[in-house]
């Protein structure tokens, strides 16, 4: 049997994701890239495309660590439909996880929407209540081929939460954190220390989360 596409933005999300009947890959959340990556994928050689990883939150009652599987992806002017009978497994998968857990639309975006007057923007326009850099493009490479797709994404910074410019921009090409960078902008200005901690708690609660999630999932991440 063919595996699951698993597309992730992060290193440590393609870990997590990595496993029985699942190939991983990601692009250090660079859309351009990871189209570049899916489409040297010929053929695709999977069954099915899931985005997984974590996401920025825009509806005002979501917290880190809360679970957004995805109705549909709205991208610009396009609309992803997701795969209505593998999005009811993964609901069914992570029931254990209890209220923590919905089912609604995902934005899909190309540059890290950082502000809180942008993500409330995006909320209003679009009506999604998360948002991340790879599920629109892993959903495009679906459709194009004619698989199914569906998206798993934790929330990492809550609504009313603005993410420093600079801890966005601190990722290495193959998903793993720039150390360096980020000691770099400290030293130019410490004052950034604040932001700083409060991505890295809400981070730490969104892939606590996602770990937990993986071994519901189980193998082929719960696709039927």
């Amino acid at each position: 049997m063919l595996p699951i596409l698993a597309v992730t933005g992060l290193a440590k999300e393609a870990r997590l994701a990595s496993g029985p009947g699942v190939v991983a890959i990601g692009a250090g959340g660079n859309p351009q890239r990871l189209r570049a990556l899916l489409a040297a994928r010929k053929p695709p050689d999977c069954r099915a495309v899931v985005s997984i990883g974590i996401a920025g939150g825009l509806a005002p009652d979501l917290a880190p660590g809360d679970v957004v599987i995805a109705s549909e992806i709205f991208a610009g002017q396009h609309r992803y439909p997701a795969d209505a009978p593998i999005a009811d497994a993964l609901m069914d998968r992570l029931a254990d996880l209890g209220g923590s857990v919905r089912r609604s639309p995902i934005a899909g975006v190309e540059t890290a929407i950082l502000a809180v007057a942008d993500k409330t923007a995006l909320h209003i326009r679009t009506g999604a209540i998360a948002v991340d850099m790879e599920s629109h493009v892993a959903a495009d490479f679906a459709a194009s081929h004619g698989l199914p797709f569906a998206a798993i994404r934790i929330v990492c910074d809550p609504a009313d939460r603005a993410i420093p410019a600079f801890a966005a921009q601190a990722l290495k090409p193959d998903g793993e954190p720039d150390i360096a960078a980020v000691l770099r902008a400290l030293l130019r200005d410490p004052r950034r220390i604040g932001p700083l901690i409060h991505l890295a708690r809400d981070s730490g609660r969104a892939f606590a989360t996602l770990t937990r999630c993986r071994p519901l999932l189980g193998p082929g991440l719960g696709v039927p």
